[in-house]
C-alpha cells in the first residue's frame, strides 16, 4: 500500500472524469493516429511504387519493389521509431514530459509532408529520399509512445486510468481506418479523372503519369490531424507527478493541477523533500535495487511487446498477399495502377471495421473491469487459437473465402482486445515516476524490434516455396501457411511471458510502482 501520498496526487487519483481527460486523450492520441496512418498507408502504396518506378517493358506482370527496397521502405520507419522510443523516453524523464512533447509532434508533421515530397530523377533517388524522411518520421513517432502513455497515466484517476491510456492507443484504430478511407477517396478521384486500361490490355498506359501524385498525397495527408493538435499540446501543463516527484517543485504541481481540476490544493514541499530523501526513491535504472523491484516487470513488458509485434506487424505487412490468395484482391495484371490502390484500400477498410477498430474499444470498455492481465492473457490465447485454426487447414480456407476472412479478422480483434493495447498501458503504470518514461520507451523499443523482425523476416518467409511463384526478386520462402504456424507459436510464447506482468487495476501509480511505500525494507537497511 502506498503511504504518504501527496495531496495533489491524491486529488488526481480520486478526480471525477472531466473534460480535460477527454481533451488529453485526443491531444495525446493524435501521435498514434499518425503512427498507424503512416505504417498502414505505406502498405497500401508499395505496389503502386513498384508499378511506377520498377515496371519493365514487356514484363508479363506489373513491376514490384525489389526486395531490398521493399524492406527499407516498410522497415526504415520502424528502425526510426525504435531509436525515438529509447531517446525520447530517456529525455522525458530528464527534461520533463511537456518540454519534449512538442518536439515529437513537429518532427512527425514535417516528415509526413516531406515523405510525400520525396524527390529524385531516378527510382533510386526517390526511394532514398523517401526512406530518409520515413526514418525521421519514425523517430518522432517513437517519442510519442513513452510520452503520451506517461502523460495520460499521470493525468488520469486510478479508477479509469486503464481506459484513458488505452483510449490514447486506440486512436491507432482510427489512423488505420483513416489511411484506408483517404486512399479510397484519392484513388477513386484519380481513377475517374484519368481513365486507364488494365495492365493486360495495355501495360504502358495502365500507369498514368498522374499516379505519381496518388502515393504522395496519401502519405502527406496523415500530417493534418497531428498538426491541428499542436496548439493544445503546447497548452497542457507538466504532469503533477513529474513536477512534484522528479522536479521536486510541490508549489508548481499544486498550482498546475489546481487550475486543471478547479480546486484548491495545498503545496506540500516538506513532504516532497522527505520523500525524495528516501533511498528507495533514488535507485537508478542499472542498480541492483531496480532489478530486485522491477527486473521481472521489465522483462515481462519487453518480452510480451516484442512477441506481440512480431505477429502483429508481419500480419499487417503481408495482409494484402493473404487477401489476394482468397480472391479479395484480383491479380495485379487485371487492374490499372490506381485501381489496385483502391482495391487494396477497400480490403484493408473491411478488416479495420470488422476486427481492428472494435478490438481497441473493447479494451477501453473492459480494461478497468477485468484488468490488464486477463485481457492480455485472453488475447494471446485467442490469437494462438485462431492463427493455428487458419494455418493448419490452410488449403480448406482457400475455397472458403468468407470463413477465412472472418478467422483472419478475429486474430486482429484479439490482438487489439488483448496485448496490442495492454502492452502499451502497463509500462506507464508499474515503474517509478523518475524512470517511467524511460522504462516505457525500453518496452516499446523491444516491441519495435519485434516489428522489425516481422517486417523484414516475413517479407521473405511468406514467399511461395515454388521459386516460379515468388514475387520478383525474392527467393523462395516457407509459404504463408508455414509463416502463420510460426506466428501461432510466437503468440503461444506470449501467453507464457504474460505471467511476468503485474496487475495495476484500481491502484494509484505510486502503489502500482511501489513508489513512496511506507516502512520500505530498503530504507530500513540504509538507516540501520
Amino acid at each position: 500500500m502506498a503511504g504518504d501520498q501527496l495531496q495533489v496526487l491524491n486529488a488526481l487519483d480520486v478526480a471525477k472524469t472531466q473534460l480535460y481527460h477527454f481533451t488529453a486523450i485526443v491531444v495525446a492520441g493524435m501521435g498514434f493516429f499518425t503512427d498507424a496512418y503512416d505504417l498502414f498507408s505505406v502498405s497500401i502504396v508499395t505496389r503502386l511504387l513498384g508499378r511506377i518506378y520498377y515496371t519493365k517493358a514487356g514484363a508479363p506482370k506489373p513491376g514490384t519493389l525489389p526486395p531490398g527496397v521493399s524492406m527499407n521502405v516498410t522497415g526504415v520507419a520502424l528502425v526510426g521509431t525504435l531509436c525515438g522510443q529509447l531517446f525520447f523516453g530517456w529525455l522525458g524523464d530528464k527534461m520533463g514530459r511537456k518540454k519534449v512533447y512538442g518536439m515529437t509532434l513537429l518532427i512527425m508533421v514535417v516528415c509526413s509532408v516531406a515523405s510525400g515530397l520525396s524527390f529524385g530523377s531516378t527510382p533510386k533517388g526517390v526511394m532514398a529520399t523517401l526512406c530518409f524522411f520515413r526514418f525521421w518520421l519514425g523517430f518522432g513517432i517513437g517519442g510519442d509512445y513513452p510520452l503520451s502513455a506517461t502523460i495520460m497515466a499521470e493525468y488520469a484517476n486510478k479508477k479509469t486510468r486503464g481506459a484513458f491510456v488505452a483510449a490514447v492507443f486506440a486512436m491507432q484504430g482510427f489512423g488505420i481506418l483513416f489511411s484506408s478511407i483517404v486512399s479510397l477517396v484519392v484513388s477513386t478521384a484519380f481513377d475517374h479523372k484519368f481513365k486507364a486500361p488494365t495492365y493486360e490490355q495495355n501495360p504502358a498506359a495502365s500507369t498514368v503519369p498522374e499516379a505519381d501524385y496518388v502515393w504522395r498525397i496519401i502519405l502527406m495527408f496523415g500530417a493534418l490531424p497531428a498538426a491541428l493538435t499542436y496548439y493544445w499540446r503546447m497548452k497542457m501543463p507538466e504532469t503533477a507527478r513529474y513536477t512534484a516527484l522528479v522536479a521536486k517543485n510541490a508549489k508548481q504541481a499544486a498550482q498546475d493541477m489546481g487550475r486543471v481540476l478547479n480546486v484548491e490544493i495545498e503545496a506540500e514541499q516538506e513532504k516532497v523533500e522527505e520523500l525524495s530523501e528516501r533511498k528507495s526513491n533514488n535507485f537508478g535504472l542499472f542498480s541492483k535495487e531496480f532489478v530486485r523491484r522491477h527486473g521481472l516487470h521489465l522483462f515481462g513488458t519487453t518480452s510480451t511487446w516484442f512477441l506481440l509485434d512480431i505477429a502483429f506487424y508481419s500480419q499487417g505487412l503481408f495482409q494484402k498477399d493473404v487477401l489476394s490468395n482468397v480472391g479479395w484482391i484480383p491479380p495485379a495484371k487485371t487492374m490499372n495502377a490506381v485501381h489496385e490502390v483502391f482495391t487494396i484500400a477497400k480490403a484493408q477498410t473491411l478488416i479495420a471495421l470488422c476486427g481492428t477498430v472494435p478490438g481497441y474499444w473493447f479494451t477501453v470498455a473492459f480494461i478497468d473491469i477485468i484488468g490488464r492481465f486477463a485481457i492480455q492473457l485472453l488475447g494471446f490465447i485467442m490469437m494462438t487459437v485462431f492463427m493455428f485454426a487458419i494455418a493448419i487447414p490452410y488449403n480448406h480456407w482457400l475455397d472458403n473465402h468468407v470463413g477465412f476472412v472472418v478467422m483472419y479478422g478475429f486474430t486482429f480483434f484479439f490482438a487489439n482486445f488483448g496485448p496490442n493495447a495492454t502492452t502499451f498501458v502497463v509500462p506507464a503504470e508499474i515503474f517509478p515516476a523518475r524512470l517511467r518514461s524511460t522504462c516505457h520507451g525500453i518496452s516499446a523499443a523491444a516491441g519495435k524490434a519485434g516489428a522489425i523482425v516481422g517486417a523484414y523476416g516475413f517479407l521473405y518467409a511468406s514467399q511461395n516455396k515454388d521459386k516460379t511463384k515468388t514475387d520478383v526478386g525474392f527467393p523462395p520462402g516457407i509459404g504463408i501457411k508455414n509463416s502463420l504456424i510460426v506466428l501461432g507459436c510466437i503468440n503461444a510464447l506470449g501467453v507464457v511471458c504474460t505471467f511476468a506482468v503485474p496487475e495495476a487495476k484500481g491502484k494509484s501509480l505510486e502503489e502500482a510502482s511501489q513508489e513512496n511505500v511506507e516502512n520500505d525494507k530498503y530504507d530500513q537497511v540504509e538507516q540501520a
